[in-house]
C-alpha cells in the first residue's frame, strides 16, 4: 500500500494530527471513516492502538486514496481506500482492504527528513519520509530484460509542510519511532 502519489491533485484536507485516538482523527480527516473504522475494529478488538498515521490525497487516475496505518504493539494493521478509476467498475466504486504485517516481519525503518533554513540560520523540518521495509516480496515485480525482478515489499508514508503541516509531520515521526522501537524486540 502506502502512498502510490502518481498524478496527485494537491488538495487541502482537516488537520488530523491535534486528535490523539484513532477515531477522531479519522472522523476529522478521511472521507469513508465509517469504513476504515469497522473495518479495523475487525482486527483490533477492543481498539489496541499505540500509534498510528493516516494518509488521504486525490490524484487524476482514482480520485480518492485513502490510507490508515496503525500499530497495536505486536502487528501494523492497515486500511486503504481509493476510488476505482473510470472503467474499472460501477461508477462510485470503491476498494476497501485490510492487511495485517506482524512486526516480526518488519526488517528495516528508515526515516529521512528534508530541512529549510529559516532567515536567521534555524532548520526546520519541511517533509519527513518514511519506509518500512519487509521480509515479504513485493507481489509487483517489475520485468527486467523478460524476466520478472523480485523486490522487498515496503510501505512508504509521507507528510509535507503542503501536504499535512507541521502536526501532522510531527505525528509521522512519533509513528515511526514507536514502531522503530518495537521491532527487534521479543513479541
Amino acid at each position: 500500500m502506502a502512498n502510490p502519489g502518481y498524478g496527485q491533485v494537491h488538495a487541502v484536507f482537516p488537520d488530523w494530527s491535534p486528535y490523539t485516538d484513532l477515531d477522531s482523527a479519522a472522523r476529522a480527516y478521511l472521507r469513508d471513516p465509517d469504513l476504515a473504522l469497522e473495518a479495523l475494529a475487525g482486527v483490533l478488538p477492543g481498539g489496541g492502538v499505540l500509534t498510528f498515521t493516516l494518509e488521504r490525497f486525490v490524484n487524476e487516475i482514482n480520485c480518492v486514496w485513502q490510507e490508515v496505518a496503525v500499530c497495536d504493539g505486536s502487528r501494523l494493521v492497515l486500511w486503504h481506500g481509493e476510488d476505482l478509476a473510470p472503467g474499472d467498475g460501477p461508477a462510485g466504486s470503491m476498494t476497501s482492504s485490510i492487511r495485517v504485517v506482524p512486526l516480526s516481519q518488519v526488517a528495516e525503518i528508515g526515516t529521512r527528513r528534508r530541512l529549510q533554513r529559516d532567515p536567521d540560520g534555524t532548520p526546520r523540518v519541511d517533509a519527513v519520509d518514511v519506509y518500512v521495509l519487509l521480509n515479504s516480496l513485493d507481489d509487483g515485480g517489475s520485468e527486467e530484460r523478460g524476466a520478472t525482478a523480485a523486490r522487498q515489499d515496503a510501505l512508504r508514508f509521507v507528510k509535507t509542510i503542503e501536504d499535512g503541516g507541521p502536526g501532522q509531520i510531527s505525528r509521522l515521526e512519533d509513528f515511526a519511532r514507536t514502531v522503530s522501537a518495537l521491532i527487534g524486540r521479543p513479541l
